[in-house]
């Protein structure tokens, strides 16, 4: 069986966050057209695009990282657009944590299909704000 430790004195990943990563990451690889992948890795995905307002420079708009408890599911288009935390299910918005995070500890695909679909008005929200 392999060794499901990240880090030196860590305790072993729990095997349901490998599927439950690799789902969501495809959610976005998917939708990432325009986007830049930024970071790559084991435990984290990130899609960077589009020009902070602000600060003037390439933002992150959603990442996926695998954490110790959960894998956790960012995207910026949630936080930016009320309507579209107005249209999420009570049981999508159970595992919200913040404006713009869901939290997964199992893998559930009636969720992933949602969240596919308000990725989608995510980043068409940002491309009609002229943000991507």
């Amino acid at each position: 069986m392999p060794d499901r430790t990240r880090y030196k004195n860590e305790s072993p990943m729990n095997p349901d966050f490998e599927s439950i990563f690799a789902r969501l990451r495809e959610i976005l690889r998917r939708h990432s057209e325009g986007l830049t992948v930024t970071d790559d890795a084991p435990t984290r995905y990130t899609l960077t695009g589009g020009c902070h307002p602000t600060h003037k420079k390439p933002t992150d708009i959603a990442w996926i990282r695998i954490g110790k408890n959960y894998v956790s599911f960012h995207h910026m288009g949630i936080y930016g657009c009320e309507k579209l935390r107005e249209g999420l299910s009570p049981t999508l918005k159970a595992r919200m944590q913040g404006r713009s995070c869901f939290n997964f500890k199992k893998p559930d695909e009636a969720l992933f299909k949602e969240l596919e679909q308000m990725t989608v008005h995510g980043f068409a929200a940002f491309r009609k704000a002229g943000y991507l």
